[in-house]
């Protein structure tokens, strides 16, 4: 998957969604900035449980843009790897594979 250019279509779509319901869209931005705001955890951490949450629903979407605000938020590989291995013992096979989607969006949208 080239991880900038689902990202770049997402947002396109989320764009054309905005004027027709200002008020949602609106919405989810405000409790998106509280929610991954600096607090008793770093946006850093919250970004990465994100990524958790996006690896166990299945959601490419999700992982793609809280990998993004990870990195941005200064997350490692390393401890990517370790976010992707907490996924795996608690999902299984399919959080594996849903991982190792989570880990190319990392070397794709670090890079």
């Amino acid at each position: 998957m080239d991880w900038k250019a689902e990202l770049a279509h997402t947002t396109e779509l989320t764009k054309s969604f905005r004027p027709l319901h200002p008020d949602a869209g609106a919405a989810f931005t405000q409790m998106h900035k509280a929610a991954l705001s600096d607090g008793a955890l770093s946006t850093k951490h919250k970004e990465l449980q994100a990524v958790v949450v996006g690896i166990m629903t299945h959601c490419a979407d999700c992982i793609g843009f809280h990998m993004r605000g990870a990195i941005k938020a200064g997350a490692t590989r390393e401890e990517v790897a370790e976010t992707i291995g907490l996924c795996v013992m608690m999902g299984g096979g399919p959080a594996y594979m849903y991982g190792m989607k989570a880990l190319e969006a990392f070397d794709q949208l670090s890079a």
